[in-house]
Parts: C-alpha cells; structure tokens; sequence
C-alpha cells in the first residue's frame, strides 16, 4: 500500500484512540504491550517488510476498519485494555514525537513476524525483536513520559501500577526454528537447548523493563503452533512433534517467571497459558461455539496472509482461524476475558488482580530523569 494510505490509516487509529476514552477511573494506568502479530496494532505498516496486513478484509470488525491488526477484529491486549478502562493503546512507529509525549495511557511496541531472537523472522523483512521493543520503551521512559510527572519517584509510582504485556516467541519457531531453509538454529540447537536459549534471552529483556521501572507483567507462552492451519492439513490432526517443542518452551516459562518473581523485588510475574486453552478450545469447539477450527475464515494467499479485498467467511463467530496463523477476535476474547477474570488460563493471579495488587516503586531499581 502506498505511504499516503497508510498514513491515512494511522491517523485514523490515532482518532480511533481518542474516540474510545479512557474511563475516569482505570484499573491500571497504562497498558504498556510486546510482542510479535498476535498483539502488533499497526507498527508493521511503517516498516519494511512483507509482513503487512494494512488491507481489507484485516479489521472489518474492527471500528477503524484495517489498522494493521493480524485478525478480523480486535486483538486480545485491546479486549485487556478495554477491561483495565483504558483506551485502544496505539502502535508506537504510528505516533508522532509530541504524540508520545503526551501518550500516558500506554505504548504498543509490537510487530509482527518478530521474535526473542534478533534475525527471527527478518528473511521476511524489517521488524521490531524484543530488543528492539524495549530498547523503545526505554526511549520512551527517559525521552518521552518525565515531562508528564513532577519527580522521578512520581514516574516510577505510575510504572509500577501500569501492567506490562508480554506475547512473544511464535516466531522464533515459526520463522527460525522451523525454517532450516533461512535460519541454522535447527542445526545448531536441541530442541531443549533452543528453548533454553529462548528463556534466557527472554529473561535479559524482562529484567531490563523491571529495571525501567515495570512491576506487574502478564507474559503468555505459546499457543499449539502445531495445530495452526500453516503447518496442517485440515484432513490431518495437530502436528504434536511440533507441540512438543512449543510446551518445552512453556514449561521452561513458567518456572522462569515464578524465579523473575522471587528475585526481583517487588515484581509479579503472570503467566498465560495460550497453549492447553487454545488447545482444548480445538479439540472442544463445541463448548466455545466454534464449528471450523482447521479452515481459515479469509481467502489466504501462497504467504498464508489474507488475500487483499477477497471477501472472507461470512459467520466469523464459528471459526477459530482468520488465516493460516492467526486467530479470530472471538478466540482473542475469550483468552483476554478468562485471562482477566479467572486464573485458570493466568497464574497464580489474574490480570484484574494483578491490577488491583498494591505495589512499591523503588528508587533503587527504576529509571532517573
């Protein structure tokens, strides 16, 4: 799409995100958001890249129409941030300089195809990896947020009551591990020796946002990447020695954010669980009112996206996928909804609790102006 388009449609996602204020009274003050496609709200339309899903038929039930968001509607950090009272939180490439200055409510950072690792996803083109997205809110900490407090300890008050959303790590098997064409992780790693070097990686980068000033997180493992439609055919069942890898992965998360808890002062770490809910909503679709959990509801094209203005499936509240990788808004609301309501999917809390968690700001351990 051209430059112009594209503009025209962030600014009507900044409008969108003036439109849907916040409550008087939020659960949180800021929803600060990381990842990879499943939670990007439009920071690939500014990049590189042929991962772009800036067209109709992505968002048309969404109010903005096409935002860049990987599904037909909403993703499951917008359903969060609506149950926290907050607005739709923009994609940060999407703001202008003085924009990001006045922005308090939170940042979106996310992008898709990205990943734990830097080169994940890249054989695609530009993306923001995790590095990358934190090395951006640090910007944003230092450069863009001191002039909304009057002191530093007021900052950091305001960063340890936001939640910090984390959904990443698809990719890095998706677009690297996966992918022995493009990438040598294969080659060169275990499967439990990747998913280790993923966890660590993974741990540099949260710790450098507890360090920033972030308190409470949600991080989500991976859902069963080896029941998507990319990898299937809809006569076959879920590939489980794909599975596999992805729940060695997610056990390894698990213990790792209940270590981050105990030996970071004052922090909660959440974990979802994307992968046994996903699950058993394929496996039960029936309970949760899907009918096509093996068809994506678009017409998808050879890179598994969307065909640009092809008409999609017309009742898009009975399948489970929109493409050949993503999800349906309905599956992103049922995860956001129990996610927040009940620590079934989220442990050892939910993320209303997590909210509502009282929280100390250190000096000793949050950013300075």
């Amino acid at each position: 799409m051209a430059k112009s388009s594209s503009m025209t449609l962030l600014s009507l996602s900044l409008l969108l995100h003036l439109f849907f204020a916040k409550s008087e009274n939020p659960l949180a003050p800021a929803l600060y958001i990381f990842g990879d496609s499943l939670v990007d709200s439009g920071n690939n339309n500014l990049l590189n890249t042929e991962v772009k899903v800036n067209y109709n038929p992505y968002g048309i039930d969404f109010p903005g129409g096409a935002t860049g968001r990987f599904t037909n509607g909403k993703t499951a950090a917008d359903f969060t941030g609506q149950s926290l009272g907050l607005p739709f939180i923009p994609p940060y490439l999407g703001l202008s300089e003085d924009e990001r200055r006045k922005t308090i409510t939170g940042l979106n950072y996310a992008s898709g195809s990205a990943g734990i690792l830097t080169e994940t996803g890249t054989a695609l083109g530009m993306n923001l990896g995790i590095e990358k997205q934190v090395q951006l809110f640090e910007e944003t900490v230092r450069k863009y947020l001191p002039r909304n407090f009057k002191s530093p300890i007021e900052l950091c008050q305001y960063l340890s009551k936001s939640i910090f959303m984390v959904s990443i790590g698809s990719n890095d098997y998706i677009n690297n591990y996966l992918q022995p064409v493009n990438y040598n992780s294969s080659l060169v790693y275990t499967p439990e020796q990747f998913a280790a070097y993923l966890l660590d990686e993974l741990k540099l980068r949260l710790t450098k946002l507890y360090n920033l000033g972030a308190r409470k997180f949600v991080v989500f493992g991976i859902s069963p990447l080896g029941c998507i439609p990319a990898i299937l055919k809809p006569t076959t069942k879920c590939a489980e020695i794909v599975n596999n890898l992805v729940l060695l992965y997610n056990y390894g998360l698990h213990d790792a954010l209940e270590q981050l808890t105990s030996t970071l002062q004052g922090s909660i770490f959440v974990f979802g669980d994307l992968y046994w809910l996903s699950y058993d909503m394929l496996n039960n679709p029936f309970k949760y009112g899907f009918s096509d959990t093996k068809y994506p509801c678009c017409i998808v094209g050879v890179k598994g996206l969307c065909i640009k203005d092809q008409a999609p499936c017309h009742d898009r509240t009975t399948h489970f996928y929109w493409d050949l990788f993503h999800p349906m808004q309905k599956v992103n609301n049922i995860v956001a909804k129990l996610c927040f309501n009940n620590s079934s999917p989220c442990s050892p809390i939910n993320i209303q609790q997590l909210a509502l968690s009282p929280t100390v700001a250190s000096a000793l351990h949050c950013v300075t102006m």
